[in-house]
């Protein structure tokens, strides 16, 4: 069966439910929402140790609560020892606003997310996950030959075939957020480093949100 990417919402039409990874940022809180409208969604949190997950989680599970959508399922994979003093561990030199998007690369980011999702969906029997990628984005992780090629590979290890589809990809943050403006977005959270379970105000995450508002309000 061939895997289908880039047209938003349109996918295999006999999968009866879906695997979203989320986090608790405006792309996939959106993309989750969308989903629950054709879909049994099956929301997925990925717990890596990295600063924001705390506060992260904390918004998600309030966005999903006021969607009455089905419980994240939050699984562990700690990256400290790979990651060393990497920012997004050490929280010494976060990118800041002016930041572009090459700084907030996540080494193997996407390859550490659809592995266990992959797994996750093996023993349930499910055969999509989707994952909120959004137009322009530069990394190689995130384009159609890699999930293709991990689609592929995932499947001779799992038994399983899985498609990854990507509803977002040729959408930009500001047409998500126009697309989502009938949802709960006060409730969803973009920040680096938090401060006390607050966005810090100065981070690439938190100028990009602001960005996206201030554009859709324009």
């Amino acid at each position: 069966m061939a895997s289908r990417y880039g047209t938003p919402l349109r996918f295999v039409p006999d999968y009866k439910q879906i695997c979203v990874l989320v986090s608790g940022g405006l792309d996939s809180c959106v993309m989750l929402a969308e989903l629950a409208k054709r879909y049994k969604v099956h929301p997925l949190y990925v717990r890596h140790g990295l600063r924001w997950e705390n506060a992260e989680l904390r918004h998600l599970r309030r966005f999903i609560r006021a969607l009455s959508l089905p419980p994240v399922t939050v699984l562990q994979l700690p990256v400290r020892e790979l990651y060393g003093d990497h920012w997004s561990v050490r929280g010494r030199k976060i990118p800041g606003s002016k930041s572009p998007d090459e700084a907030v690369y996540l080494p193997g980011r996407n390859l550490l997310l659809l592995a266990l999702a992959s797994v996750f969906c093996a023993q349930r029997g499910i055969r999509a996950i989707a994952i909120g990628t959004l137009r322009g984005n530069p990394f190689a992780d995130a384009t159609p030959e890699f999930f293709r090629a991990f689609s592929a590979l995932a499947g001779r290890a799992l038994h399983n075939f899985v498609t990854i589809v990507t509803p977002l990809c040729h959408l930009s943050k500001e047409q998500v957020l126009r697309r989502g403006r009938h949802l709960p977005l006060h409730l969803t959270f973009s920040c680096l480093n938090p401060k006390r379970g607050q966005p810090c105000g100065r981070c690439n995450k938190c100028a990009e949100r602001q960005r996206a508002f201030q554009l859709t309000t324009s």
